[in-house]
């Protein structure tokens, strides 16, 4: 479980994140909403470990950053809303600089990488530096990273930021997967149709404070007007993303 007790953040006189409360059951995902301004990012940052809290904790499965933060960042793995990368790398050259960083082996890694480009659709341009690249194509290469070592937490900052439909259709599947899996998912938004979709629980912050915590519905019921989303899935006909998510599941399986 991931779990953030009184999680406080100041800078100055300003109250940025006030002593949030909220926990992360395996398989769950926990849409996290607020409007621009709320604390939403700062929250995040916290639990990434890329920003101390000025006081509470955050801890994963009964231990605290502190305790170890190399482990507990091990265990995470991070899309953030903008996908600032290294752009003069190509795709595969970011993706092995991430597997280097977490240390894993040289042959896997390389397999990996090669499955994960053709998996996000980004093979064809494995050679092309990324500054080339969309931004929902840069949004791919971070969520292929961010998968990269099998993480146990995975934290998502504004993810379908820059994402065309079917990418998003597939990161739905994914995510869908990976909580059926037993992973934990922090989904950062103010998308409130697109956490309906993902989430199953989801806090609520305002002016640093959560406001509010609801079990999400699901989906809208059999006598609600279809969503342009579902139009675009009935015309096109794609393909079976859920097959899709799997394969890449089990490329990040891999050990």
């Amino acid at each position: 479980m991931l779990q953030a007790r009184e999680l406080t953040k100041r800078y100055g006189a300003f109250l940025a994140v006030d002593r949030v409360n909220f926990a992360i059951e395996r398989g769950e995902i926990l849409g996290y909403l607020g409007p621009n301004g709320s604390g939403k990012s700062t929250t995040v940052n916290m639990v990434v470990g890329l920003l101390d809290s000025t006081s509470g904790s955050i801890s994963l499965d009964g231990r605290t950053i502190g305790e170890d933060p190399v482990a507990y960042k091990r265990r995470i793995g991070y899309v953030p809303e903008e996908p600032y990368l290294y752009t003069q790398l190509t795709a595969g050259e970011y993706l092995t600089l991430a597997g280097t960083l977490r240390g894993i082996a040289p042959a896997l890694l390389q397999h990996k990488i090669d499955e994960l480009l053709r998996l996000f659709l980004l093979h064809d341009s494995r050679y092309a530096a990324m500054s080339a690249y969309s931004k929902g194509m840069r949004q791919r290469v971070l969520l292929a990273a961010a998968l990269l070592h099998d993480p146990d937490v995975l934290v998502l900052d504004e993810p379908f930021s820059g994402l065309d439909v079917t990418a998003g259709l597939l990161f739905r599947a994914l995510l869908t997967l990976l909580s059926a899996q037993g992973r934990m998912v922090l989904f950062s938004s103010h998308r409130l149709d697109v956490v309906q979709r993902v989430c199953s629980r989801v806090v609520i912050l305002s002016h640093g404070r959560i406001v509010a915590e609801e079990r999400v519905r699901g989906p809208a019921d059999e006598h609600t007007v279809q969503s342009l989303e579902d139009v675009f899935v009935a015309v096109t006909a794609p393909e079976d993303y859920s097959a899709l998510a799997r394969d890449i599941f089990d490329v990040v399986r891999q050990t």
